[in-house]
């Protein structure tokens, strides 16, 4: 599982000239899954994300979570995170989750984070997404679970 967390003081995204999802100051997070990846790794990825001391404090020390901030969540589903480039110029995307698992967990993890995020939107799975963001400081950031948990 790949979750690319970019500070936001805002962001969106629109679908067919909808905005479906929306929120204020908080992470925008792309994600990547792949077969391989289950609930329970979900878990610990969200774990991690949602505990990562990434806003600043009174002080200017990234010192301070999301729930610290009040923040808010878009999650988006993003299979071209697990694009291989290795071989030619057109990417390969085996390594992505097949749809209909990769949309059940996509789902899980929606729900996850509205058990302890106040505001959580999203994107729609497989849809073509046009997405917003004035990203702040910038600040992104990057987890693979392989290399988070490297023995699973």
């Amino acid at each position: 599982m790949r979750l690319v967390i970019q500070v936001v003081t805002e962001a969106s995204v629109t679908v067919e000239k909808k905005i479906i999802g929306k929120i204020g100051r908080g992470f925008l997070v792309l994600a990547g899954v792949e077969d391989s990846d289950t609930e329970e790794l979900a878990d610990r990825m969200l774990k991690k994300m949602l505990g990562l001391r990434i806003f600043p404090d009174e002080n200017g020390k990234t010192n301070l979570s999301l729930a610290d901030v009040g923040g808010e969540v878009l999650l988006v589903s993003q299979f071209t995170l697990y694009a291989d480039c290795r071989k030619g110029n057109r990417p390969s995307f085996v390594r992505a989750g097949k749809p209909d698992a990769a949309e059940a967990l996509y789902e899980y993890m929606i729900r996850k984070c509205r058990e302890t995020v106040p505001v959580v939107e999203h994107g729609q799975f497989g849809a073509d997404m046009k997405v917003a963001l004035v990203n702040d400081g910038p600040f992104t950031i990057v987890l693979d679970s392989k290399e988070l948990f490297p023995n699973g």
